[in-house]
């Protein structure tokens, strides 16, 4: 599938990359085809504090140096390192600040990087503000002496909006600031935040990056050695590493994260078009519809579109609910980037830790729907919600509540 009409083209050499990287078996004794799992905790030194490569497990590990390797490739960066969970890389990162310094942050950002950012980072002496970068030329009047990071994500969560990362690295950069990108929602199949001057981009491998729901894990990557040497310090020093085995895992599924990435795109755009099309639904987020706000800044800097969607309900909690407990192929969960549809409210789910008032003026409302679109039939899917919003919309009458569906 090509890229969307407008957007940037898609990255021709992607799918071989997450195939061939580090696929020679000629690097294991066995000549094995897949990458092996290497689960010893320890690792035989020929002399005393002479080790061939590796020592302990949390320090290095062959299955795991395979993965960081092709998630490096992927995001086209010379360093990659994987963590615990997308949380732990992200920790890592902001512990390269020090008390006294300053971040600036987006304010609709994952509700736990909002947690952390907002209840642990003040406790270590770092001042944290969370702003509104929609427009990039903003970033200057936020801008103070101590002002050490800014932290983007883009298209947000859960809102999914755009941030211009060209034009924030800009500004950022006259100041000598580092830049971390969030690529989550993303991937690097779609976009590559350092093509447009980022510092460091962050991953969720939980996500699309693993796509299949059964692995926790993070991961950085950056063209910066400076910064890479500091990562992987505290990477060693914290010990947020993930397990050979989830290594393994997340190195088979990047073999067909292309695949994946398109059928997510194909579908959530359909799903987007039938809700935006319905009565019910006051608003539809979706990058591939011309009514998205940051459409043009989408189509300077990605190649597409993965299979996040938000919208909003008529009404509010009760309306919101009713909806989703009338479907039957989407599950009510947590979490996206997997190969089933999820559906979840994140004014009370994943960003229930935002506190109210910054909920009402980010516009996390109760009748605030977030959708991660799986690889299901999307014809299932759109039947599916057609079923639910019927439901919905016969009850809403038989309340006395018709004017929310004119």
């Amino acid at each position: 599938m090509p890229a969307p009409k407008g957007f940037l083209p898609e990255d021709k050499n992607f799918a071989t990359r997450a195939i061939t990287t580090r696929f020679d078996p000629t690097q294991w004794e066995s000549l094995c085809v897949t990458t092996p799992i290497v689960m010893s905790t320890t690792f035989q030194q020929p002399a005393p504090a002479q080790p061939k490569k590796y020592i302990y497990a949390r320090s290095g590990n062959p299955t795991r140096e395979v993965l960081e390797d092709i998630v490096a490739a992927l995001e086209k960066a010379k360093y990659g390192l994987c963590f615990s969970s997308g949380l732990g890389a992200a920790n890592t990162i902001v512990h390269t600040l020090q008390a006294g310094d300053h971040l600036v942050a987006m304010g609709d950002v994952y509700g736990g990087i909002y947690r952390m950012f907002d209840q642990c980072l003040p406790n270590n002496g770092i001042e944290v503000q969370f702003v509104d970068l929609e427009d990039a030329t903003t970033l200057t009047k936020y801008i103070k002496n101590n002002t050490k990071m800014v932290w983007l994500e883009t298209p947000t969560n859960p809102l999914l909006k755009y941030i211009d990362i060209e034009k924030v690295c800009e500004i950022a950069h006259q100041h000598g600031i580092v830049v971390v990108v969030d690529n989550t929602f993303l991937s690097p199949y779609f976009q590559k935040p350092l093509d447009f001057g980022a510092d460091v981009v962050l991953h969720s491998l939980t996500k699309y990056m693993n796509g299949h729901s059964d692995v926790i894990m993070g991961a950085i990557v950056t063209n910066s050695e400076e910064l890479y040497k500091k990562f992987a310090f505290l990477q060693n020093a914290y010990g947020v590493v993930p397990s050979p085995f989830d290594c393994y895992l997340v190195v088979r599924s990047l073999k067909t994260v292309v695949v994946r990435m398109r059928q997510h795109m194909e579908n959530s755009l359909k799903v987007a078009q039938f809700l935006e099309s319905h009565p019910f639904i006051e608003r539809v987020i979706h990058p591939g519809l011309e009514s998205h706000p940051q459409r043009k800044i989408a189509e300077k800097q990605t190649s597409g579109w993965g299979g996040m969607l938000a919208f909003y309900v008529k009404g509010g909690l009760k309306e919101s609910s009713l909806l989703i407990n009338k479907l039957k192929i989407f599950t009510l969960a947590e979490s996206l980037g997997g190969y089933e549809s999820l559906i979840e409210i994140p004014s009370i789910m994943t960003h229930a830790s935002v506190p109210l008032e910054e909920k009402k003026k980010l516009g996390l409302t109760d009748n605030l729907i977030r959708v991660s679109v799986g690889l299901e039939c999307a014809e299932d899917l759109i039947d599916d919600l057609k079923q639910a919003l019927n439901a919905v919309t016969e009850s809403t009458k038989c309340n006395g509540l018709s004017t929310l569906i004119k």
